[in-house]
């Protein structure tokens, strides 16, 4: 019984343990800018088209859907504002960070973990070089900064999405309706949301990718298995943290 609450209360602590090292490293130098900028070209170039298609399509989901809910009703002018709550609040912040968990948590662990079954990241050690600053820092920055700024793209690209269903497609109400209807209805506390969710989010992913990454062992085989923990890891604690956003807010 004591093995089985064991691995996760380690795994759990060294988690933490590196959590606080790569938040206080932030502010530590040195700052390897080189590294930065790279992370955030393959973090922000990198992920554009799955964040796009994922951003329209899920416009256009959601408008198609609501269209026989709100047909019901007779409030078909509404789908403007409906389209742009769920994305603004909910579906933009989390689709965006899924995607982005998928394919650059998965990335980041990938690249750490054969850094660290081949002894690279020893080697670093033995030259001076904190693996922490030098590997953890630029990609939680770089993360940090560019999935808000991806998850903003993603909700206006929905929202693009849901015009060309609800008023081109379905001819559920006029253009000129649909915009005013949807940048109306959003408040302060709809815009804080869905950028504090993306800010949270992308912490979470760095934190959970670097970690599974520099703690692979067993070669090639321990490196897919923390592609796969970082991934699923990532996944769930985005779904469990959305709960909780949204419930602070829903209290404020």
């Amino acid at each position: 019984m004591f093995e089985l609450i064991k691995r996760p209360i380690l795994t759990f602590q060294g988690f933490v343990l590196l959590s606080v090292r790569a938040l206080r490293g932030i502010f530590q130098k040195p700052y390897y800018w080189d590294d930065l900028f790279l992370q955030m070209d393959s973090l922000g170039i990198g992920s554009l088209p799955v964040v796009i298609l994922t951003g329209f399509f899920a416009g256009c989901i959601m408008a198609l859907q609501m269209a026989r809910a709100l047909q019901t009703y007779g409030a078909t002018s509404q789908v403007g504002q409906l389209v742009a709550i769920t994305l603004v609040r909910e579906m933009g912040p989390v689709l965006t960070a899924l995607m982005v968990a998928g394919r650059n948590a998965s990335g980041m662990a990938s690249e750490l973990g054969s850094m660290k079954v081949t002894e690279q990241i020893d080697a670093m050690r033995a030259l001076g070089t904190d693996p922490i600053l030098k590997l953890v820092k630029p990609r939680l920055i770089a993360t940090a900064i560019l999935l808000p700024l991806l998850t903003i793209l993603a909700d206006f690209i929905g929202m693009i999405g849901g015009w060309m269903v609800s008023c081109v497609m379905l001819s559920l109400t006029t253009s000129a309706h649909y915009w005013n209807t949807a940048w109306r209805i959003l408040e302060y506390n709809d815009l804080a949301q869905g950028l504090i969710k993306p800010f949270v989010f992308a912490i979470v992913i760095a934190l959970v990718g670097c970690f599974y990454g520099m703690e692979a062992k067993g070669g090639t085989q321990g490196v897919g298995l923390a592609t796969t923990r970082a991934v699923v890891v990532a996944s769930v604690w985005i779904v469990v943290l959305t709960f909780i956003i949204g419930r602070v807010f829903v209290s404020l």
